[in-house]
């Protein structure tokens, strides 16, 4: 048996609107189901403003420039995270500062944050770690307490919850992606949240390649001219039209994905109580979307000898990020190894098992039957 780590899920109508948006004549960005599919994620999420961009990444770029984050600017953030969360505010001349993880959770330790503010601090990059909340409670309190912005990269937390608000509803931006790695898909895309009114017309406009196009649309303006920065960050209208065809099924997506995540968790307790490996924490404050299950072993070697054993039968599990504070670019900055001790023994150690919604009960009686063999 061939089991991929990944297999994006197919709901059935995306053709179909897919095909509609070609009736329609409308296949660039801002059309019917661009529209709708926005329209989706403010009610459903509860935002001010969504905007559908090409990419998680796009929205992580759009959040920096929003913010007006500048050269020399410090910005803190998990060293435990995509590049493109690092990048976002690099790219505008600014220096990542790292903090550590929590040891549970895998999410940024808010005393860690704390401890890293300084008169420069800019902005607070949080990432939800496997569709698990970060304590947003007591960052909230720190991001008031010392009057800095908080963008949240919830790029794996799609209709997951920090107690009952969604994920990127609470920061001042939330960035989303719908690549095709994640619970919900379009191949390549993504959305920038906007949960501070303030800055809804600035973010259209950068959206808009730094033109005041979306108030031509909507008759405000007469004509529309370059007015600020900004960039082509529109979705195509085509991709728009599968991501909205994967919103009509949020729920039963989430609930087949969740079924499989709690028979991972069952069918490796007791190992979990033998001490030979550790299992997701969730804590009380977070409903999580289940985007990842993970396993954490003793050393390296045995991550490696388990990853090895179940390629060997025909089942990809991967380890997840290399810290970016030991990457060649987290090394110019002055990190280097040592530095973020819970990290890097989490990154030497997580295994991420294959979890997709349409992972059949034999793909994972398989995978479950090997991992046992392996273990033993």
């Amino acid at each position: 048996m061939q089991i991929p780590f990944n297999r994006p899920y197919i709901t059935g109508k995306e053709i179909e609107y897919i095909q509609d948006t070609f009736s329609k004549r409308k296949l660039s960005g801002d059309g019917y189901y661009t529209k709708k599919a926005s329209r989706f994620i403010e009610e459903t999420f509860s935002v001010q403003k969504a905007l559908l961009v090409t990419s998680c990444t796009s929205a992580l770029d759009m959040s920096a420039m929003l913010l007006g984050i500048q050269p020399g600017d410090e910005v803190i953030l998990p060293s435990y995270t995509f590049v493109s969360t690092a990048n976002a505010f690099v790219l505008r001349g600014a220096l990542p500062v790292f903090a550590d993880i929590q040891e549970d959770t895998l999410n940024i330790s808010p005393q860690e944050i704390e401890k890293k503010i300084t008169p420069k601090t800019k902005a607070i990059y949080l990432v939800h770690y496997a569709g698990v909340s970060c304590d947003m409670d007591k960052i909230m309190e720190i991001s008031q307490k010392h009057n800095i912005p908080v963008v949240e990269d919830a790029a794996q937390g799609v209709n997951a919850k920090y107690k009952n608000r969604f994920l990127g509803s609470i920061g001042n931006i939330g960035c989303y992606s719908f690549h095709e790695t994640k619970n919900y898909s379009c191949g390549e895309g993504g959305a920038i949240l906007i949960n501070q009114e303030s800055l809804i017309e600035r973010a259209e406009i950068l959206r808009e390649k730094g033109t005041n196009r979306s108030k031509f649309f909507r008759g405000e303006i007469d004509k529309y001219t370059w007015v600020d920065i900004g960039s082509s960050y529109l979705i195509s209208e085509i991709l728009a039209a599968h991501l909205f065809a994967q919103f009509e099924q949020l729920e039963k997506i989430q609930e087949l994905r969740k079924n499989i995540f709690y028979r991972y968790y069952n069918a490796l307790q007791e190992y979990e109580r033998k001490g030979k490996l550790r299992l997701p924490f969730l804590p009380s404050y977070s409903s999580s979307n289940y985007h990842i299950f993970y396993i954490l072993l003793e050393t390296q070697e045995i991550r490696d000898h388990i990853m090895d054993k179940l390629k060997a039968s025909g089942i990809l599990a991967v380890f997840h990020y290399i810290p970016l504070h030991i990457s060649t670019m987290g090394k110019k900055f002055g990190y280097k190894e040592g530095d973020f001790p819970i990290t890097e023994k989490c990154s030497k150690t997580l295994l991420r098992l294959p979890l997709y919604a349409d992972f059949t009960s034999q793909e994972q009686d398989y995978t479950i039957e090997m991992l046992y063999k392996i273990l033993e």
